[in-house]
């Protein structure tokens, strides 16, 4: 399967499955119902539930049995672009091609939605349940909290958000690893959690961990020679903000041949003809426009 085939299902399967959820919630507040789906529903590339969908393709298993955990992770990523965009942070006016969320309900309320799609996508995630163990559930749900808190991707938002000027390449690896890279890796672990694959789950790792630092020196390219029009977000916001990036520290030429060594690193993880889904997404990452 192609980058672009597993992109546009795993698009299709996560729309589907946040629609789903948003029909059958419990009641609550039609403006938040109504900005939770402008946030979910927004054009966006849908990577980390193709990095789920993917790795389980390589472990053999069927999408359905990972459906909640790809969802999960999608809804804990979205609600960090809701919170990154915010004026505290960011303060950027466009996401995924449109306003962000704050521009158009309204800073308190962006806040609430981020607040309920992190908190309810754990609640989601433990619908594994009706697929694997408890007990392999828990251990999901307990690395999703570390992939997505202090020691992860909020921590490495702490770290981007006050970092000094002129980041060492150590400093930058490190704060990628968490705000990038942990939730990249979470994904691909995943179903070897569920599964309790211990030996296919290093093998994920490793890819996780290449593939998110290619992601990250991709996006800082994208910041510098990319298009709104078609990267959906303001470029040069890095520039403006005074921040490290590794075309900062290496130039464009050399970030690019770190981001193509990086990906001959995760595509050598995932051998076999099961792994070629995996391998096409961590072309992509390096390859993309957007």
């Amino acid at each position: 399967m192609t980058a672009g085939e597993s992109l546009a299902g795993a698009a299709e399967r996560f729309r589907t499955a946040a629609r789903e959820l948003l029909e059958t919630a419990a009641e609550m507040p039609a403006s938040l119902r109504a900005s939770m789906a402008y946030a979910l529903d927004a054009p966006g590339k849908r990577f980390r539930p193709a990095l789920v969908w993917a790795a389980g393709e390589w472990l053999g298993l069927s999408p359905d049995t990972l459906t909640p955990a790809a969802t999960a992770v999608e809804m804990v990523h979205t609600y960090s672009l809701v919170h990154d965009d915010l004026p505290a942070m960011d303060n950027d006016d466009w996401r995924r091609g449109r306003a962000t969320v704050h521009r158009v309900y309204g800073e308190a309320l962006a806040i609430l939605v981020g607040d309920a799609l992190v908190t309810d996508a754990f609640r989601v995630l433990c619908r594994e349940r009706s697929f694997f163990a408890a007990g392999a559930v828990l251990e999901a749900v307990e690395a999703l909290s570390g992939a997505a808190g202090p020691s992860g991707m909020v921590g490495g938002q702490v770290w981007d958000l006050h970092q000094a000027p002129g980041l060492s390449v150590a400093e930058l690896q490190r704060l990628h690893r968490a705000k990038t890279g942990a939730l990249i890796r979470w994904a691909v672990e995943v179903p070897a959690i569920l599964t309790g694959r211990t030996d296919a789950r290093a093998a994920l790792s490793a890819y996780g961990a290449a593939v998110g630092l290619a992601f990250q020196i991709a996006d800082d390219i994208l910041d510098v020679v990319g298009e709104r029009a078609v990267t959906g977000k303001t470029p040069g916001r890095d520039a403006a903000l005074g921040k490290t990036t590794y075309p900062v520290l290496f130039g464009i030429d050399r970030a690019r041949q770190m981001a193509r060594t990086t990906l001959a690193e995760a595509e050598g993880q995932v051998d076999g003809p099961r792994g070629e889904t995996l391998r096409a997404l961590a072309r992509y990452v390096v390859d993309r426009n957007h």
